[in-house]
């Protein structure tokens, strides 16, 4: 178990197109042992698209991490300064924000 005891924010943006594939993702993490505090953007939490249903990707996202959806700005603040993570992931990230090591 390579994430046994990692607290891992998982933050989905609004690129919608990119769920389907990203949100099995979170069970992978949770499988490899991590605890997964699920993050939405303001988008990706309120807005329907062609891709689904906002709600229905929050219940998936809700199910599998057993969870609340940190979506607003306010509950979002004290993620750094109380440090309720180790690792943070945003998915999707654009090339243009991806740091590669080397």
């Amino acid at each position: 178990m390579l994430l046994l005891g990692k607290k891992v924010g998982f933050a989905l943006t609004g690129s919608f197109c990119t769920f389907e594939k990203t949100i099995p993702q979170i069970s992978k993490l949770i499988e490899e042992g991590a605890e997964v505090l699920p993050i939405m953007s303001f988008s990706s939490y309120n807005i329907d698209s062609k891709f689904g249903k906002a709600q229905d990707f929050i219940n998936k996202i809700e199910d599998i991490t057993c969870k609340k959806i940190i979506h607003t700005i306010e509950d979002a603040e004290p993620i750094g300064p109380k440090r309720m993570t180790d690792i943070m992931v945003i998915a999707p990230c654009s090339r243009k924000y991806y740091w590669k090591n080397g």
